[in-house]
């Protein structure tokens, strides 16, 4: 799987490069996949990357929930880089991280209402569940994915591109450019646990967002709902007993100074996606789209690359300072305790559901 990533990666430069160089880019090696002519959020314009140069200049302010040192944060440089690089300056990408802009509710509470500080954003991807996105609740469902091959293989699938469009199929004034991942999510506590036993009447901070409700509850717990912002001193002052969230996430908003336990369910991968609003997007030339698209690609495939090897550094460094890690080696039971909100919030949807679970063979 590395080694194709690195060739694809490699190729998706070589074609940004080209177009940089006068051609005009018709395609990168960067997606595996071809867009549907029936997907909106996902159709490519028609343009000449080359050509944005000599559009007229225009700044996207980018919202992200976390510090630029995360994963997400290193994407959303490389995206920012890209794309100013192929459109030959005349897009400057503004990135506003550590949450400055607020949550990830925050932000698409303020883009859906129309708001126009706000141009594009990373969020989760299943934070869209809550505006009516159904497929979109589907990627977050408690221990689907058993690998990160697993998340890549539908990521950079057709499937993948019709997940994508589903804001604007629904007639959210959002589009997706591209998926991303920051890393598989675990339980961090202020005690020590050693199983899911320990976990049950503790208060676990979540996102207000039913899976994750319905999951807590399912391993025993309480779900209390806490903006991001807020959940350092949550976890400090004993509001919440503890939190989820991928590793380097996990140590990049220093969350051990509180919760110093971490036990490695894994109960499921951080998916995200960058979203752009269609005020911003109906401000660029089909040239500065196109530059969008192509940078998109660039970034999904710079992540692939960065996510597992950032992760293991991090979960080293994590151990090296005292941290106490918890491998868990059998999840079965964690998996039957969220069976019911596995079921619920599949069922109509079984059929998709089993086309993501596919991805896996």
């Amino acid at each position: 799987m590395k080694k194709l990533l690195s060739l694809t990666m490699a190729a998706a430069m070589a074609v940004s490069l080209a177009a940089c160089g006068g051609s005009a880019s018709t395609s990168t090696a960067a997606s595996s996949t071809e867009t549907k002519s029936d997907a909106p959020a996902a159709a490519e314009p028609a343009g000449d990357t080359a050509a944005a140069a000599s559009d007229p200049a225009v700044t996207l302010v980018y919202a992200e929930v976390n510090p630029l040192d995360t994963i997400v944060g290193q994407t959303a440089t490389a995206f920012k880089e890209k794309v100013e690089e192929l459109s030959g300056g005349s897009i400057t990408i503004d990135i506003q991280a550590s949450g400055v802009l607020g949550s990830e509710n925050d932000v698409l509470d303020n883009i859906l209402a129309g708001g126009d500080t706000i141009d594009m954003s990373r969020i989760s991807a299943f934070a869209l569940t809550s505006y009516g996105c159904n497929k979109a609740k589907l990627l977050s469902i408690p221990y689907t994915w058993e690998s990160r091959e697993h998340w890549w293989n539908f990521a950079n699938s057709d499937l993948a591109q019709e997940f994508l469009s589903e804001p604007q199929e629904i007639g959210l004034p959002i589009r997706g450019i591209f998926y991303g991942e920051e890393g598989f999510r675990h339980f961090f506590t202020v005690k020590p646990v050693s199983g899911i036993e320990d976990l049950k009447g503790m208060k676990l901070r979540v996102s207000n967002d039913p899976v994750m409700n319905g999951m807590v509850e399912g391993l025993g717990a309480s779900p209390t709902v806490v903006s991001f912002g807020e959940l350092y001193s949550a976890l400090q002052t004993g509001v919440v007993d503890g939190a989820e969230q991928p590793i380097a996430n996990y140590k990049s908003n220093a969350f051990p100074e509180v919760a110093n336990n971490l036990i490695l369910d894994g109960h499921t991968l951080g998916a995200v996606q960058v979203v752009i609003t269609d005020n911003a997007w109906n401000k660029l030339t089909e040239n500065q789209q196109q530059c969008i698209m192509e940078a998109g690609k660039y970034a999904q495939e710079f992540n692939a690359q960065l996510s597992e090897s950032e992760e293991n550094k991090v979960l080293d460094e994590l151990k090296a300072e005292g941290c106490n890690v918890v491998e868990v080696t059998d999840k079965q039971a964690w998996a039957d305790a969220c069976a019911k909100v596995i079921e619920d919030n599949t069922k109509d949807q079984a059929e998709l559901y089993q086309q993501l679970k596919d991805f896996a063979k």
